[in-house]
């Protein structure tokens, strides 16, 4: 290991590390601007500078390795000095430098209060400038609704260049020009189309890119803050969520590198504005066919009442993929004191059922395990839509060469190439027999994974394909034991469902699914439907069924339903979500809800007394308590339990008959794709744009 001395103190380091990584090893802080940890290097901006004692002039730390140091003349270990007088009139040079063009406008930049730029004057800047030329002007570019651009701030760094182009796999950035003539542009001059685009806001280290839709609304001092996860996707990725008052003004990325590293989906950073429009403040109830204002007491009694008159057997409840794991627990709770059995959490049909094991309805590889992974076998799903950060994962793995892709399902363009095996079930059944030409990279790696998605397993054979899933996986050796690896992956879309699964909010035997609900409200065989958040079904299967919607949004389920009984959304209240891999993490609430919607739980425990089954729990601690006792591991914050080996091998063991049917998409429009998306003015504005550009036959239409 090698030696170096950084600022007169001695220390050991790793192989491979950068001069920059070093030093941050040894608590020294290295200003920087183009460097980032989870980039490529560029050496552009030459903040970095530090001293290399024998060195004639000082070098850029994160573009010299701490063993290409040579040691000197007898033999003494290479010093490297960070603070020293040469470096501070060195850096104080840079930084007059970059400041040669930059506006002065911090008083209204969105920047302000968290800008890189601003943060290193402090400690560099000078009182005045020896360039007495004019300040460069650069036109702004129009590069879609999410980002605003102040070119004449930028400085070059290209952070923005190397992440749509490294990790969005989109390569719609670019420099043009030379020297002084330089700018950072969109090849076409479009707007960006990544998933991912606007974690380019969050690098950007001066104001030059900043979120349009949040411009010129607050500046960060008077934001609360509140840790949170994101509900958007099956990913549990950790956010921030900003509130000033009663109102969510923004959400940005938490690292957490096991699972978003430290980037989000663009659906989760600009949905903020859908949880102001469209809410459900107010209890409300049907009459003469319309819908009017009532207060809790008159909407609970008549909710009360309704459920009283309805045989057990005549009604069902449906979760949706918001709901926390709290508010799941509690409705099944108060489900099995009423004797209700038709229950399920799986919206769109999907076929996975608690009874076979965790293992069988997890990603059990975690998602971090994907930067292990010598092969990937991507069934019915398209994880650039589903899991933008999984895709950019898969990504990460790929532009390493040590992992080759397959996918049976849709031909979509997931931002890598990959094998295409076909498009539906006749595929698989073909690597199974050793018939495809990626059975032998399958069979040649040490860690082959195999992601199956719910497009594969919303079918009314999605049993059966998950069964020859699993037997792929046991096939090829996707589940060592003895290298720690379990390769079989399900790659859920819903926040709500795993946690779902766990609490065993399925059909009990002989019940009906939510399909089966459906047709039975259809056919006049079910009285009355509880909705909690369930928005993603078709409400005219519901006939004449008397519907009880509790959410946050006035969408589908609140149209179709007889009483609306409103609740909080993700951000309003303190709740449990289970993510795709069954990492159990806790939303905190960052605001309270609007009007007199209320929590969830808070809602099924006072219908609870109205309908004299009173729930044995009076706040969220004892509530807690209860669930913890039946889904010991969601007490686990933030840990992974291991899988059940068996459970998968006991899948694989049985066979099923599929239907030689091509794979469809989970996702129809990754932007509306929930209640608070669609209540998104952002979001739906995304959405016109995505179909807009489809349309195009070159690409080039404005």
């Amino acid at each position: 290991m090698p030696k170096i001395v950084i600022d007169g103190n001695e220390h050991d380091f790793e192989d491979g590390l950068t001069l920059i990584q070093a030093c941050e090893e040894a608590g020294v802080e290295i200003p920087r601007f183009c460097y980032h940890e989870r980039l490529s290097i560029a050496g552009n901006c030459r903040m970095c500078l530090v001293e290399v004692v024998g060195m004639p002039k000082p070098i850029a730390s994160c573009a010299m390795g701490v063993k290409d140091l040579r040691p000197g003349r007898n033999g003494e270990p290479p010093e490297v000095r960070t603070n020293s007088p040469l470096i501070k009139k060195a850096r104080e040079g840079v930084m007059e430098f970059l400041l040669i063009n930059h506006p002065l406008d911090c008083p209204i930049c969105d920047q302000g209060g968290e800008c890189d730029l601003q943060d290193q004057a402090m400690a560099y800047g000078v009182d005045s400038s020896r360039f007495a030329l004019n300040k460069r002007a650069v036109e702004d570019k129009n590069i879609g609704p999410l980002i605003k651009t102040m070119m004449t701030r930028c400085i070059h760094c290209t952070r923005c260049v190397r992440f749509m182009t490294e990790i969005a796999g989109v390569e719609e950035l670019g420099a043009i020009g030379r020297g002084e003539d330089m700018e950072i542009t969109t090849y076409l001059e479009q707007g960006m189309t990544s998933e991912l685009s606007g974690n380019v806001i969050d690098l950007c280290p001066v104001g030059a890119l900043t979120s349009k839709p949040y411009a010129f609304t607050s500046r960060p001092w008077e934001l609360r803050k509140t840790e949170s996860i994101d509900v958007m996707d099956a990913v549990g990725s950790n956010i921030r969520v900003d509130t000033r008052g009663r109102e969510v003004m923004r959400i940005l990325p938490r690292n957490h590198d096991g699972v978003n590293e430290e980037w989000i989906s663009d659906k989760a950073r600009f949905i903020w504005d859908g949880l102001r429009t469209q809410r459900l403040d107010q209890p409300y109830i049907r009459e003469n066919g319309s819908l009017r204002a009532a207060d809790w007491d008159e909407a609970l009694a008549l909710t009360a009442e309704k459920i009283k008159a309805t045989p057990s057997a005549r009604a069902a409840a449906l979760v949706g993929d918001l709901a926390a794991a709290e508010d799941i627990f509690a409705l099944k709770d108060l489900a099995e004191r009423l004797g209700w059995t038709h229950l399920d959490c799986r919206q769109d049909g999907t076929k996975l059922d608690p009874k076979w094991g965790r293992a069988s309805y997890l990603f059990n590889s975690s998602i971090s395990a994907i930067d292990e992974a010598d092969a990937v076998l991507l069934i019915g799903t398209n994880p650039r839509l589903e899991a933008s950060i999984i895709n950019a994962r898969i990504r990460a793995r790929w532009r390493t060469g040590q992992c080759k892709i397959g996918l049976i399902g849709q031909s979509v363009d997931l931002t890598y190439p990959y094998d295409y095996l076909g498009a539906g079930p006749t595929s698989l059944r073909e690597l199974l027999s050793d018939q495809s030409d990626f059975h032998d990279k399958l069979m040649d790696a040490a860690r082959p994974m195999v992601i199956v998605g719910q497009a594969a397993l919303a079918r009314a054979d999605g049993e059966a394909i998950l069964r020859m899933a699993a037997k792929l996986a046991v096939h090829i050796g996707a589940l060592n034991e003895d290298a720690d690896w379990i390769g079989f992956n399900v790659l859920h879309t819903g926040a709500a469902r795993v946690a779902g699964l766990d609490l065993g909010f399925v059909p009990g035997e002989g019940a009906l699914d939510a399909a089966g609900i459906l047709d039975a409200s259809e056919n006049g065989k079910i009285d009355l439907v509880y909705l909690l958040g369930a928005d993603e079904i078709d409400m005219d299967q519901l006939g004449d069924a008397f519907v009880i919607y509790q959410g946050s949004h006035g969408d589908r389920g609140a149209h179709r339903a007889d009483v609306i009984l409103p609740g909080a959304a993700y951000t309003e209240k303190n709740g449990t979500y289970v993510n795709t891999e069954g990492r159990s993490q806790l939303a905190i609430r960052a605001a309270f809800p609007p009007g007199q919607a209320k929590e969830d739980w808070t809602i099924l425990r006072a219908l609870s007394a109205q309908v004299e089954h009173t729930l044995p729990y009076d706040n969220l601690t004892e509530l807690r308590a209860a669930m913890y006792e039946v889904a010991p591991h969601l007490a686990a914050i933030d840990a992974l339990e291991p899988a059940d080996l068996g459970a998968i091998r006991s899948l694989a063991s049985d066979a099923g008959k599929v239907k030689n049917q091509s794979f469809g998409s989970a996702i129809d429009d990754f932007y509306l794709s929930n209640a608070i998306a669609r209540a998104s003015v952002i979001m739906a504005e995304l959405s016109a744009l995505k179909k807009s550009s489809g349309e195009g036959a070159t690409g080039t239409d404005g």
